[in-house]
């Protein structure tokens, strides 16, 4: 039996991955809209980065549900949100910034506390 810590280390994936998948996988089918918005703001090759933007969210995404290489997706998605925080919404969209910010903040603390026995990575 799972202590208290770990339904909660699960929850936290989960509720941090769900930001990702429900945003990554309508991108599947409106790739070529967000890599259009991705040329306006002078992305080096927007269709490539938009899949790997996709990737990202959508296997990612599962990765954290799942809790599988936890620490590994937590830092790519630490740098995909500072990233965007910068590329995408600064100054434009400061509360969109500071709440990139604070995701980063939340995937920190997922790799200080570890993905919790109920995940891939602690069996």
């Amino acid at each position: 039996m799972s202590n208290a810590n770990d339904i909660l280390l699960l929850a936290a994936r989960i509720l941090l991955a769900l930001m990702f998948l429900v945003s990554g996988f309508p991108m599947i089918f409106g790739a070529a809209g967000f890599a259009g918005y991705l040329g306006s703001l002078g992305m080096p090759m927007p269709l490539v980065v938009t899949w790997l933007v996709i990737a990202l969210k959508v296997l990612g995404g599962i990765a954290l549900v799942i809790g599988f290489q936890t620490r590994l997706v937590s830092w790519a998605f630490i740098a995909f949100c500072v990233a965007t925080a910068f590329i995408g919404h600064f100054p434009a969209e400061m509360t969109v910034f500071w709440k990139n910010i604070a995701v980063a903040g939340g995937f920190l603390a997922l790799i200080a506390a570890g993905p919790g026995a109920l995940s891939v990575d602690k069996r």
